[in-house]
This record gives structure tokens, sequence and C-alpha cells, in this order.
């Protein structure tokens, strides 16, 4: 019969020009050299797609087809087919109705076969065709990872063997038993499963009668199934992978750490295996890091208009680049891109890190060692002494190491460092709370690079998404200042085989650049607030984290869930909109619409805070291009507002003009009694007042509030809502 159906098969293919003759005499040659079925061999030779094949077979045998990872099948049909059964034999029960199983196969089976399959299970069968990838993963899916090599090591093992396991502590036992070939399998299969997943982790956890395999996938964790017999096998596992690592198998009580190299195919990868105790056994965490990575600047995520000044910032002769953002936020992968666009004969690059992420060939790497007294701060002063042209400092921690990687940056080097900050701006604040002055900070520091990761959608399953609400769209423009979100489309993935059915496969980076230019120098030195820099360098065409997502978001990069799990609303911060023309003639930053006119939403109609015709006192001064109050400003003379006020800007009269965009610091006496509201405003309008009953002729400017605290907005909008009820 399978003689038959592969003389059926060969035919149909070759009648359908999917495969040609040579190709199907050389998969009938190693077909009967290695006693594998034909179309197998097609497979693996890739002489066909398994959609086409499946395709074939289906339509010429009059067999049904099935996608696997739609059926939903149920717990009880799987428990009457032994795993070893099912492996062997190459298919997976689907359901049993009246003492009928049907089994999903990837190739017709022979009369032999299914006899065979009919006397060990004592059903009758039908079969159904079905991918033979997927029937390999619902196989691990429905009998847990590496089920059939734990099944092959307890099929060989004897009772008494297997209750020595359950109470092993001898250890020389557990070492001889790391060395099994069973053993060293497993470990292998796990690594392996999770090289294929694209896993940059692997957390295996023990709990009281059960061990949890956990793979992080894009930033995600996701659990794995597991055979529950893998408990009598774990302090075999922990003791392969403590050999593996050069970890001491004596010790369980301390946390320890180590690390090994591995070959998957053509890849070879770093594996740093950390272990931690638990009341039940070590807890493992395993990341897996190539050895040979290629950095392409292009490829971080940043949008066409960042990449030069990026690049500009990498040629800086000297001064630092600190990039912030928490743990897992990509920053090492950026800090070694720049550093690979400067590795060349010409240059000295040494670095200090802990640990050393990744092996760059023609740079000299430092591990930090605290247990023998090498810190950061050791390092760097013997780094100075192998005359580098470049350093980078794997993280700023305290006060000592800022200080020295300044005066490095002061004498003529460039460094590349990072912060654990949230924001671009608070770095700034980060490095004066722990001890550096100001001066230091603004003379010697280039830039600041917030950064996240979203994932990426599946660009196999990628469709619209034309459920999202309409909120979502309101929100983005008025975050990215846009007319209208009518025209903004999202886009999802639906989930495939490629993205492991998440919708989402790989991830791509989210920026901030803040620049510190003269403006934001004069910022510092006046030790002013975070926000308020923030705003300054909105000012100056920065994006925002949450505004750089959203272009991505636009794009179709992205999805707005992603986006907004890691960044911060814009409402809640005092920030102003990129405006459309830049103080002192400076450029509009790319994408920026025009601000907003006071108490309005961005070029709508809609407000999104009350107004209120009433007259307050207001005084204002002119702030010069450097930040600092202009000579010529208006520092005493009250003005009262006319048109309007809310807790988004004011409009009132002065008897003399402003430009256009314009800084202005404002004070703003309410009624309430309290303090007055001193806040910096950008100029959006002026309009030349022409009133029959004016005492006096004037302009009517409208601002609306840049750095404006929060308690401030809030006291401004009570107010004007108190007055207006």
């Amino acid at each position: 019969m399978v003689k038959d159906i592969d003389k059926l098969l060969t035919k149909a293919l070759s009648d359908r020009g999917l495969v040609n003759a040579k190709q199907l005499e050389a998969a009938a040659t190693e077909a009967k050299k290695a006693d594998d079925p034909l179309p197998a061999v097609l497979l693996k030779q890739g002489a066909v797609t398994e959609e086409a094949l499946m395709d074939v077979l289906s339509k010429e045998l009059k067999l049904t087809c099935v996608d696997l990872k739609e059926l939903r099948i149920d717990k009880s049909v799987i428990e009457k087919v032994p795993l070893r059964f099912a492996s062997y034999y190459k298919f997976m029960p689907v359901k049993m109705e009246d003492r009928v199983m049907t089994i999903a196969v990837a190739y017709p089976l022979s009369v032999k076969t299914q006899d065979e399959i009919r006397t060990h299970l004592g059903y009758d069968i039908e079969t159904v065709l079905a991918l033979p990838s997927d029937i390999h993963d619902m196989l691990k899916a429905n009998y847990g990872l590496a089920a059939a090599t734990i099944d092959k090591i307890i099929s060989h093992t004897s009772p008494q063997r297997m209750e020595e396991k359950r109470a092993e502590t001898e250890i020389e036992d557990i070492e001889k038993l790391a060395e099994e070939e069973s053993v060293t399998k497993l470990v292998n299969q796990i690594i392996l499963e999770a090289y294929k997943r694209r896993a940059t982790d692997i957390h295996i956890e023990p709990y009281r009668g059960k061990v949890r395999l956990r793979y992080r996938i894009d930033g995600v964790l996701h659990n794995a199934p597991v055979p529950p017999e893998i408990t009598h096998f774990y302090s075999s596992i922990l003791s392969r992978m403590k050999i593996m690592s050069n970890l001491n198998i004596i010790e369980r009580r301390l946390p320890q750490d180590g690390r090994t190299s591995v070959k998957i195919q053509d890849q070879k990868l770093d594996l740093r295996i950390s272990s931690v105790p638990t009341p039940y056994a070590e807890s493992l965490v395993i990341r897996l890091l190539p050895t040979k990575m290629l950095f392409d600047m292009e490829k971080l995520g940043l949008a066409r208009e960042d990449l030069p000044v990026f690049a500009e910032l990498v040629k800086k002769p000297h001064g630092i680049i600190f990039v912030t953002g928490p743990t897992g936020s990509g920053k090492s992968t950026t800090l070694y891109t720049c550093l690979s666009q400067l590795n060349t004969d010409k240059t000295k690059i040494v670095t200090i890190e802990d640990p050393i992420e990744y092996e760059m060939e023609g740079v000299t790497q430092m591990q930090v060692l605290p247990e023998i007294g090498l810190d950061f701060a050791m390092g760097l002063r013997s780094m100075l002494r192998h005359d580098p042209d470049v350093m980078m400092i794997g993280e700023v921690r305290d006060k000592e190491t800022a200080e020295i990687a300044i005066r490095v940056a002061l004498t003529g080097h460039l460094v590349f460092s990072t912060l654990h900050t949230n924001d671009a701006a608070s770095g700034i604040i980060r490095l004066i709370d722990i001890g550096i002055e100001p001066y230091l900070v603004a003379t010697s520091v280039e830039a600041f690079i917030a950064q996240r990761l979203v994932r990426s959608v599946c660009p196999d399953c990628k469709t619209e998404d034309k459920d999202q609400p309409a909120e979502i769209k309101d929100m983005i423009a008025r975050d990215m200042r846009l007319s209208s979100g009518e025209g903004i489309k999202f886009f999802k993935g639906k989930g495939c085989k490629k993205c492991n059915a998440t919708g989402y496969f790989g991830r791509t980076a989210i920026y901030e650049i803040l620049l510190v230019n003269e403006a934001i120098k004069e910022l510092i030195l006046k030790k002013v607030s975070s926000a308020v820099i923030k705003n300054a360098a909105v000012l100056n065409g920065m994006y925002t984290l949450r505004q750089d997502g959203w272009r991505k978001v636009i794009a179709g990069v992205t999805t707005p869930e992603e986006v907004m799990k890691l960044t911060e609303s814009e409402k809640d911060e005092p920030s102003a909109p990129p405006p459309s023309v830049m103080p002192q003639g400076q450029l509009m930053a790319p994408g920026a619409q025009q601000a907003p006119v006071a108490g309005e939403r961005p070029m709508t109609s809609r407000r999104i805070y009350k107004r209120l015709n009433t007259r307050v006192n207001i005084s204002f001064k002119v702030i010069d291009r450097k930040g600092m109050p202009s000579k010529k400003a208006v520092g005493k003379e009250q003005y009262s507002v006319t048109e309007g006020i809310s807790a988004g800007g004011v409009q009132f009269i002065s008897n003399e003009a402003v430009s256009l965009g314009v800084i202005l610091e404002l004070k703003i006496d309410l009624p309430d009694a309290d303090e007055a509201i001193v806040c910096l405003a950008k100029v959006l309008r002026m309009e030349l007042r022409d009133e029959e009953d004016a005492p006096r002729k004037g302009f009517y400017i409208s601002v609306c509030f840049l750095d404006i605290t929060s308690a401030q907005r809030v006291r401004l909008n009570k107010y004007v809502e108190e007055e207006t009820d």
C-alpha cells in the first residue's frame, strides 16, 4: 500500500509541477535507504512545503485535513494513549466516539501499522491528515516538553532506582546521574526548545510536588508544559546545569552565578546560569545570549529623523552619553551598537561591565568583581592607564563613579554609560541627587537617551485592527498634536505558527533623546525640576517616549496596548506640544502640529479643561534663548485676563507686542488668597486689541502653560469650575 501511495504521490506532485523528476528520484533513493516515508524525505530536503504536500495527499487519497491548533482535544482522549506509543507512530489522538478513535497523522499509515495501533489501543481507528509540525507541537503541548525523553528514562529505570531518585541526597550519585546520557539529552532539549522559540531566558522553578518551566519570549513569560514526572529528575537537572557552568554542586544554600557556551546549529550561545535557594530546591534562571551579534543602528528602532541625531552623538570627540531606562529595556544593546560604530583600528575602546553582556572583538572588556574589590570606580581608574579613546561604563551607581566618569569626559574622552531612571530628564536630577554639581553635569554630558522595548506586530499574521475604541485615536491625536485621529489605522497580529500564536514577533525600541544644548545647560545650572527640563527639550523638538511609541503605532509597527503599558500618559505630565514655529526661529519638530489655544484640545473644538471669562492679575517676563529673563522683560506691570483662563492656558492683554513662540515666565494671582502661581508659558497667538470702549490700545496674548505643576493645575481647574457653577 505504501508503494502505491508513493507512486500516486509522485505522479500528483509531478503533474502539478511542484517537484521535478530529479528531486523525486533523489527523494525516492533517500527514502529507500533510510526506510523513511517518501513525504517525510521530500519535506526534509525542502523539495515541497508541508501545506502543499497535505493538499496533494488530501485530494488524491480523499482524506480529511484538520488544523490541530484550532481543535480542542479532550484530556480523556489523550490519557488513553501513552506518549511513547504516540511518539513512536507519530500521531496525535484527536477524539473518541463509540469506541472509534480519530488520530491525526502526517502521512497515510500502512495496513500493518493501523493493525498494530488497533491491537495496542484496543479501539478502531480513523485517520485524518495534519501538518507534521503541528503534530509535533501538539504532542509537546499536551504531553509536556521532553516527555518522550522522561518516559524513556523511566522505562529503563527499575522501580527500586526510581525510589532512590526521589530521596537522593548523596552528591556522588547526583553527579553521576548528571553525566548520564538521558539527563544530558533532557537538559539539551530544554535549551534547544528555548532557542527555537526565540527565548531570552529560561526559568526552572521548583514548588511542592511540581516543577514549572517558563520561557521569556519578547519580554513576556510563557509557560512550557512539562510532564509531572520531571520532579523526580530535578536534582539531576540542577547538577547537570551546575557542572556545565562550573558551579559548586555541593553548595545548595547560597545563590550562585556561572556561565557556559553551547552550539546550536551554526549559532554559538553564551548561557548565564543563576541559581537561588528556595524551600523546595534551587531555582534556576538561564539567560541565552548569542556570542556574535550584528549591531546595526538602523535596526535599533530609531525613527528616520532621529538616525542622524544619534550618529552625530556617536561622533562627538568627548563628553558623556547616558542611556536610561529600567532593567531589560535594551540599554546594553544600544550601547554596544554605539561602540560597534566606533570600533576601528584607529580607536582604543575599553569597557567595564557587570556582567559582560556580549563579546566584541577589538574591544577591551573588563568584568566587575566586587568580591575582590574591583568595582566600577576602581576599574575606571585602571582603564585610564590603558590610553583609551572611548570608554563604556556598565552603570553609574554612585557619586564616586559619576565623578570619575565626568573627569574622564572633561579630559577629552567619549564615555557611554547607563542610569536607571524613568525618562531622559530624570537622569539629570539623578546625577545631581547623588552629589554631582550641576555645572559638571552641564559641561560634561552631551545627551540623555531614555528607551523602552515594545513588542512588534508579527508580519506574517498582521491585519488591521478595527476594534480599537475611538478614545485611543483621540489620545494619539492629542499627544501628537494632530488635527484629528480620523486617518489613523491600527494593526495587530491574529496569531500564527511563526509568532507562537501571540500576534507579536520580536521587539523594537522607542526612544526619548534629550540633547544637552545651551538652553538645557542653563536650566541645569538653575536646578529646575525635571518637568521644566523635559518641556524645554520638547520645545526644541524632542519626542517623548509615548510620542515615539505613537509614531510606531501609526506606522503599524506595534499596538497601542504595548505603548500604553510601558509609557506614562502625556495628559498627566506638564508637557508642551512640539511647536509649529520654535522660539528664536528654530525649526519645527518633525510631524509636529500647531499647539492648542488656551484651554482647548489641539486643533479641535473640544476642550480638555473648562474656560472662565474673568479678571485676575497677571505679570510676565520674556525668557531669552538661554533660559534667562530678557533685559527687556516686563516685570511689574499688571494685566487682566479678559477672554479666558483655564488649567491649560490664559489669554490676557499686553500693551506691548510679544513674538509668537517665545517663552514667558508668568505670575498669576488668583483671588483665593494663596501664593501666586508661577510657571513658564508659550505664546501661541497675538491679536491687535481694537475695542471702542477700551481705555488704551494693546494686544490679546494667548499662551499655554508649559511647566505648571500638577497641584497648580488642579488649583486652577478647581477655581474655574467653582466660578462657572
